[in-house]
């Protein structure tokens, strides 16, 4: 009986020790709208968590070419973004995060694909700039 009570003790106390632990907040971004819908800003601390947790598409529409963050999966020009739809997921409401050097470019691209009916569009508000103050890396 003793037995079994200090069984139930120990179990009871690994599962509230599991519970205890922290949960990563939700990131929810700034909502910027524009012409056909809105996307999110998110500062380079939200980013980092996002890419802890990498549940999306992640593309530097910078040019030139001036460096990636790590977890990078592509590269298109924020002017051409239009064009390269076919390399973007076919589902538009698939999670797409851009970014670029100071953040402008990476806001046209996140405009102009909004305006091409995507709803889950998320931008880098200050782009790499932003990311390195607050102390991460990019890779060059």
């Amino acid at each position: 009986m003793k037995r079994s009570l200090l069984l139930v003790f120990l179990l009871m106390l690994a599962l509230s020790a599991c519970s205890a632990q922290s949960t990563p907040q939700a990131v929810t971004g700034t909502k910027v709208s524009v012409e056909g819908g809105a996307y999110l800003n998110v500062t380079p601390a939200e980013l980092k968590t996002m890419l802890d947790d990498k549940d999306f598409v992640f593309i530097n529409v910078h040019i030139p070419f001036a460096g990636n963050i790590a977890g990078t999966d592509l590269s298109i020009p924020y002017d051409q973004i239009d064009q390269n739809l076919d390399k973007l997921p076919s589902d538009k409401s698939a999670k797409v995060v851009l970014y670029c050097r100071s953040g402008r470019m990476s806001a046209i691209a996140a405009e102009t694909l909004v305006k091409l009916g995507y709803t889950n569009i998320w931008n880098l508000d200050g782009g790499m700039v932003a990311w390195e103050q607050a102390g991460y890396e990019i890779q060059k």
